[in-house]
C-alpha cells in the first residue's frame, strides 16, 4: 500500500473511530436493547446498525452518495423519515408501564414480557441506522474530503470493510459488557428511568430533524 494510500486509510479510519464512540441515536437504541434482552438477541441490534451502515458506506465509496445529496428533496425526505422514526420510538418508550420492567430486577425470562426475537432487535437496529441521518452526512463528507478517482476499487472494498466491521465489533463489545450479569443486575434497577430519559432524548432529536428538514425546505 503506497504512503498517500495509508494516510488516507489512517485518516477515514480515525475520523470514523470518533464518530463511533460518539452518542447517538444508534447508540442510545443499542443500550436500551442490551439492557432489556438477552444479548443473543441484542447483537440482533448491532448487526442491523452495521448492516445499515454497510450500505451507505457502500453507496458513497461508489458514489451514489454525491447523487444523492445533490437532490435537496431526497435529503429532505430522508430527514424526515428518520425524525419520524425516533419520535416513534421515543412514543413507545414513554408509553411503557413501570411493571413492564419487573422481569429485569426479578432476572426472569424477557422473552415473554418484551415478546422480542433477535430479527425484531435486528429490525429496530437497521432502520435506526438506515435512517439516521447522521450516518449518511458522515459517510459523504468523510470520503468526499479524502478520496479521489485516483483511489483504486480494491482499496474502497478494504476501506469499506474496515468500516463495517469496526461499527459491528464496536457495537457488539457494548451488548455484551451491558448484558454482563452484574451490570445488568445494576441497570435493570434504573431501566425504567433509563428508558423514559432515552426515550425523551430520541423524541427531540427526532422532532429537531423534521423541523430543520422542514423549515430549510420551505426556505
Amino acid at each position: 500500500m503506497e504512503v498517500s494510500l495509508i494516510g488516507i486509510f489512517a485518516t477515514v479510519a480515525f475520523a470514523h473511530f470518533l464518530a463511533l464512540i460518539s452518542p447517538g441515536p444508534d447508540f442510545v437504541i443499542l443500550v436500551k436493547s442490551a439492557v432489556k434482552n438477552e444479548s443473543k438477541k441484542a447483537i440482533g441490534v448491532a448487526l442491523g446498525i452495521s448492516i445499515a451502515n454497510a450500505l451507505y458506506i457502500a453507496l458513497c465509496l461508489i458514489g451514489v452518495g454525491s447523487l444523492l445529496a445533490s437532490s435537496v428533496y431526497m435529503m429532505i425526505g430522508l430527514k424526515v423519515a428518520g425524525g419520524l422514526f425516533l419520535i416513534y420510538l421515543a412514543v413507545q418508550a414513554l408509553r411503557a408501564k413501570k411493571s413492564d420492567y419487573a422481569s429485569l430486577s426479578a432476572q426472569v425470562n424477557v422473552k415473554e414480557k418484551q415478546e422480542t426475537t433477535f430479527f425484531k432487535e435486528f429490525v429496530v437496529g437497521f432502520m435506526s441506522g438506515i435512517l439516521n441521518p447522521k450516518n449518511i452526512l458522515f459517510y459523504l463528507s468523510l470520503f468526499t474530503v479524502v478520496l479521489t478517482k485516483d483511489v483504486s476499487l480494491t482499496f474502497k472494498i478494504i476501506l469499506g470493510v474496515w468500516m463495517t466491521s469496526l461499527v459491528f465489533i464496536w457495537d457488539a463489545a457494548i451488548v455484551f459488557i451491558l448484558s454482563g450479569e452484574n451490570v445488568r443486575r445494576k441497570f435493570a434497577k434504573l431501566s425504567y428511568y433509563i428508558d423514559k430519559v432515552t426515550g425523551a432524548i430520541l423524541g427531540l432529536v427526532g422532532f429537531t430533524i423534521v423541523k430543520t428538514a422542514l423549515v430549510k425546505s420551505s426556505v
